[in-house]
């Protein structure tokens, strides 16, 4: 069969950075470069908000900052939603990555005020919720990805990929409750472990796996910035100090 072709396809294409996990090496740096500054000031860590508005100065982007909805950064008709987690050895790991998705209550949005009652009825709405949510990004963005940064405990090296968010056929999952009062969802084919949703805050996870072509970088350890200098740059005073008495 001939592939269908469009006279508007090329539009998509020109939306898009880069291919998905097709990383510009300039993209890479600036993350780098963006990193290096916060362990510069003296940060320990590096949080979700964080990445968001790491990732989204390197792609020239807007970090959101929004609690509802899956897309956290946006550029054009682009977006991704930004995951990053710990381990200690990012470039070798073998371990699937489990990505917090979000709240999906299924009390509030399909009227199940008893999840233990039916377990695998309880399943299909989670992901029938998840789906819903994926839809609605769709009807913004032509391209939605779910982009995760997995750092060691130093915050020195890093494995960064991307994949298309995407909606899952809930006929192909079944659901079983485990000794924690947890549902976890397998995949019927290969019986492998890809949800887990917890009853208490509704919490709903995503068990994914490492692509090959992950991108793997480091940065070396930067200096602390010193502090009296830093100050005297900004031409601080004691005057930006206003004690404010009662």
């Amino acid at each position: 069969m001939k592939q269908l072709r469009l006279r508007d396809s090329g539009k998509l294409k020109l939306q898009e950075l880069y291919s998905i996990n097709q990383f510009p090496e300039e993209i890479i740096k600036k993350i780098g470069r963006q990193i290096v500054y916060l362990k510069c000031v003296g940060r320990k860590d590096i949080s979700g908000d964080d990445w968001g508005d790491i990732f989204a100065d390197a792609v020239g982007g807007t970090h959101l900052k929004s609690t509802v909805g899956i897309a956290d950064v946006i550029y054009d008709k682009m977006a991704w939603s930004m995951k990053t987690i710990k381990n200690s050895i990012p470039h070798t790991t073998r371990s699937k990555p489990r990505l917090i998705m979000g709240r999906n209550s299924t009390d509030y949005s399909v009227g199940i005020p008893d999840p233990h009652k039916d377990v695998q009825a309880t399943g299909d709405a989670v992901l029938q919720i998840w789906n819903k949510r994926v839809d609605i990004a769709y009807q913004d963005y032509t391209s939605v990805r779910t982009g995760v940064l997995i750092r060691n405990f130093d915050n020195l090296t890093f494995t960064l990929f991307e994949e298309d968010t995407r909606r899952f056929v809930p006929s192909e999952y079944e659901w079983e409750e485990n000794d924690g009062g947890n549902f976890e969802g397998y995949e019927i084919e290969t019986q492998q472990h890809r949800f887990t949703w917890q009853p208490s805050g509704s919490q709903f996870s995503i068990y994914t796996h490492i692509p090959k072509n992950a991108f793997k970088f480091k940065i070396r350890i930067p200096p602390l910035l010193d502090i009296n200098k830093t100050l005297e740059q900004i031409d601080y005073s004691d005057d930006w100090v206003e004690i404010v008495r009662q």
